[in-house]
């Protein structure tokens, strides 16, 4: 059974928490949580602003603090639990324009190295995919020259985010793991 919540801002600490008690209790508990709000924004730091630094940090690292905190409580009484961080391969290697994205990015991965290091003996399981360009609307929409087909399909990092969350995979945890088509 799935459900779908509306305009929940994940940056709040207490609308997050209701969230997920409303989610957990219509759904008699969470066996899985995927976080994967997040923003790009390119811009180079001498023309930049700390505003798209604090902009990015809370849509790419806070949403999923946030998310991972309030989701926890359900997450930790279900055997077998799993959470997914998506982050982006910008974590590893930074591009020009991309400080702002990168760093936020990199704090999802260290966030999800931080966390599975603290539930690994809890039975509860935490990874990130490390996705190049997504093949989206709005990505071809702002590189309408590019060359899609290197890019990664969004079924191809579905199944690899499935796969993360399956009992397959309950040797794997505390991994950050490229997800990166032929970028």
């Amino acid at each position: 059974m799935a459900m779908v919540l509306g305009e929940v801002n994940l940056g709040d600490a207490a609308a997050t928490a209701r969230a997920f008690d409303t989610v957990a209790g219509a759904l008699g508990g969470l066996d899985a949580l995927v976080n994967l709000a997040g923003g790009f924004r390119w811009e180079t730091l001498e023309a930049g602003s700390i505003d798209s630094w604090d902009q990015l940090y809370a849509m790419n690292l806070r949403t999923a603090m946030l998310a991972s905190q309030h989701a926890l409580p359900h997450l930790l009484k279900q055997p077998d639990a799993s959470i997914v961080n998506v982050g982006a391969l910008a974590a590893q290697k930074a591009a020009l324009g991309m400080g702002a994205y990168a760093a936020s990015k990199a704090g999802v991965a260290r966030l999800t190295e931080a966390m599975a290091e603290e539930f690994k003996d809890r039975q509860l399981r935490i990874n990130a995919v490390l996705p190049s360009i997504i093949d989206t609307p709005a990505n071809r929409a702002e590189m309408p020259d590019a060359d899609t087909s290197r890019w990664v399909a969004p079924d191809a990092l579905a199944a690899v985010i499935a796969f993360l969350l399956s009992p397959d995979a309950r040797a794997i945890t505390g991994a950050c793991i490229p997800v990166a088509g032929r970028v």
